[in-house]
């Protein structure tokens, strides 16, 4: 059995690892030049650490992440207003919780791809066509691929998915906006690097944010996230955006802003929800945000990532060779997971980002009583939702 992924993304490589491991030959196509740079700090945990572990990824995985002890939420002076101890979140996650950057979990994934998958970057899907034994992939350079199954892992703006959906699939009719955009961009700063190493520091703010972390580098990722209209377009230059935007905001956002590196280097887009009534069509399915992104405010994505890429491979290889009848398999059994983690986001928009001085001081509140028995648990049954179990999606 052969498939064609397009994306090398944290779905993809992780679907590639698991389709080897069931004895597929793979390929995975890039439309970027190389492995992504920017991101940002995301908490892994949930279903998609268990795929991790399963994967025996987690060694690597817990050497490249950080430890952080809180999320602190600083005024504009620095001062701490409210926080979140990360001891706490991780006993409620039974310790299965680590910190790490995004290009990092990516780096260890395409680390311990088999050496029979073939990675070529420089490529994406520009026209398929489905026959009754297969599924014929023509890539941008002109080239065919005959295989069984494509897979679309080509994050929100899929490629793949307008593909095969057609107007269904583009970004106008799919794609659920909150109304928030975000931005990441890494900078130098010893003196902002020395204030927020050990923790995760937020600006405690309404309608916009910044958070800091300290990397191993030396340097200082920024996490940036502002309230829009819904129907915002992204700006030109996203440089003078986030400096124009953020630019009022005290503490440490005025020497982040300065060292603000070219709009090239700044990861900046919508805050979006992928919704589609199917993920599949004949012989090509998607996975990972191209189908079911869960959005910035679920803080779920690169887990439901690798574990939606888990249930996929697993219910294909079960299928025994009948690959649309793993494809509605795998649907039927991960669709309800993903649909209920949107839901919980959604419903957690005025905790994320306060849009009044009221919902800014309940959130302060609530952080403080996170401290308490039994709130904490209900804190984060808040924040993560329903928990899943891998071995009942993967049989």
């Amino acid at each position: 059995m052969k498939a064609v992924i397009c994306g090398a993304g944290i779905a993809g490589l992780a679907l590639a690892h698991r389709l080897a491991a069931h004895g597929w030959q793979v390929e995975i196509v890039e439309h970027a030049r190389g492995p992504r740079e920017q991101g940002y700090m995301i908490d892994f945990f949930g279903v998609g650490y268990e795929a991790a572990e399963e994967m025996g990824l987690l060694p690597r995985l817990k050497e490249l992440g950080y430890q952080i002890s809180e999320a602190a939420f600083v005024d504009e002076r620095g001062r701490r207003r409210a926080g979140l101890d990360y001891a706490q979140f991780s006993e409620v996650a039974g310790g299965k919780l680590l910190s790490i950057m995004r290009p990092d979990l990516e780096l260890a994934l395409r680390e311990d791809l088999p050496a029979e998958v073939e990675l070529r970057y420089g490529l994406s899907v520009s026209d398929v066509v489905d026959e009754d034994d297969g599924v014929r992939v023509t890539l941008s350079d002109g080239t065919v691929r005959e295989a069984d199954l494509l897979v679309g892992a080509d994050g929100i703006h899929s490629t793949v998915r307008g593909l095969i959906f057609g107007e269904a699939g583009s970004d106008e009719r799919c794609l659920r906006y909150p109304g928030f955009h975000t931005a990441a961009f890494v900078f130098d700063d010893p003196k902002v690097r020395e204030q927020v190493t050990g923790r995760f520091c937020l600006t405690d703010t309404i309608g916009r944010q910044m958070g800091f972390y300290a990397l191993r580098n030396g340097k200082v990722a920024s996490f940036a996230v502002h309230r829009v209209d819904p129907a915002a377009p992204l700006p030109e230059d996203t440089r003078s955006a986030v400096r124009e935007v953020y630019g009022s905001l005290g503490w440490v956002a005025p020497r982040a802003l300065a060292a603000c590196p070219p709009s090239a280097e700044i990861y900046y887009d919508h805050v979006a929800q992928t919704v589609l009534p199917r993920w599949s069509r004949g012989r090509t399915v998607l996975v990972g945000d191209a189908a079911y992104a869960v959005s910035l405010l679920a803080g779920q994505g690169a887990s439901l990532g690798v574990a939606g890429a888990h249930v996929l491979a697993a219910q294909l290889a079960a299928a025994d060779g009948d690959v649309r009848a793993g494809l509605e398999r795998y649907e039927r059994m991960w669709r309800p997971v993903a649909e209920e983690k949107q839901r919980v986001a959604l419903q957690g928009v005025r905790w994320f980002l306060p849009s009044n001085p009221t919902w800014l001081r309940l959130r302060r509140a609530a952080m403080r009583l996170s401290g308490l028995p039994g709130v904490n648990r209900m804190i984060a049954s808040a924040v993560t939702g329903k928990p899943a179990e891998l071995g009942e999606l993967t049989r």
